[in-house]
């Protein structure tokens, strides 16, 4: 294993023993809705914003340990988020991660209150935070605010509103990326800084925007060229439903163009930071070699 992979895999472990003992503590009735939230919860997957959020703790000095349940609720909002993404009046994908998602095991009336439920727990989770001090109230409205009407809600809306839409544009497309997917990423680069006294702020702010266009441009690659038991999730989804993707928008051989340009755009960013930013660097080859 290279030094990436060992660092990545000390962060993923030290979140899922976490997430563990919380899916042990969580005592919900009926029986059902405790299944539905456990079932989501450990399906796996890499724990991109946690272990991120985590390491740029410990590049800036914040320590992963301060923002362990910034991590855990970050993550709950997140796997909401994909509950409610496979809907059948959404995404409409059975698979989750290589498994069958979560309408598919408990029907999508459950699937539903399992999402909300995840919410407002994370929203609980958050406003224990708020009562160690200040600057852990302004880390926990920055989630929120990430996740809300204004972030990935708003994504997500734009790119329902977007599907089948002959006159939408790079604007819209670039909407649909910010709000969706990088609000979410730049939550786990921002939230060690502002607990932090702001160290890096607007550097690790732009870094997480950028990350997430990079994650979501792959993401719109392999919808194309990916194949389902690396993925897990259906693939040509996309093109099927004619949704807003940067492969419509610039073409896959553009797309692969620009994501080496953002990739780019990152490591100009890090090279600002000061420290250790050795999984920084890496990082962003990681989610770059997601297409190999």
């Amino acid at each position: 294993m290279t030094e990436f992979e060992v660092a990545y895999a000390r962060y993923l472990n030290a979140f899922n023993n976490g997430l563990n003992k919380f899916c042990d503590g969580l005592k919900c009735r009926p029986q059902i809705l405790n299944d539905s939230l456990v079932y989501s919860l450990k399906l796996g997957g890499k724990r991109v914003r946690p272990v991120l959020m985590a390491a740029v703790a410990d590049i800036i000095g914040t320590g992963a340990e301060k923002v362990k349940n910034f991590a855990l609720a970050l993550e709950l909002i997140h796997t909401y988020s994909l509950i409610h993404d496979d809907l059948p009046d959404m995404d409409n994908d059975d698979y989750r991660r290589g498994k069958p998602s979560n309408h598919k095991v408990f029907g999508a009336g459950n699937a539903i209150l399992a999402g909300d439920g995840l919410l407002n727990t994370a929203y609980s989770v958050l406003f224990d935070e708020c009562l160690k001090g200040n600057e852990y109230v302004s880390a926990a409205k920055y989630i929120c605010d990430c996740a809300g009407i204004y972030g990935m809600i708003a994504g997500q809306s734009a790119d329902l509103a977007h599907e089948r839409d002959k006159t939408a544009d790079e604007d819209t497309l670039e909407f649909i990326y910010e709000k969706k997917t990088a609000k979410l990423i730049t939550a786990a680069t921002v939230v060690p800084s502002i607990l932090n006294g702001g160290k890096y702020f607007s550097e690790l702010k732009t870094l997480g925007k950028k990350l997430g266009y990079l994650f979501q441009l792959t993401d719109d690659i392999l919808d194309v060229e990916g194949n389902f038991d690396k993925l897990g999730k259906s693939l040509g989804k996309d093109e099927a439903e004619d949704k807003l993707t940067g492969v419509k928008v610039y073409g896959l051989e553009n797309c692969k163009l620009r994501v080496d340009v953002i990739g780019d755009d990152c490591i100009k960013i890090i090279d600002g930071l000061q420290g250790d930013t050795s999984f920084l660097y890496s990082f962003v080859n990681f989610v770059k070699t997601r297409l190999g």
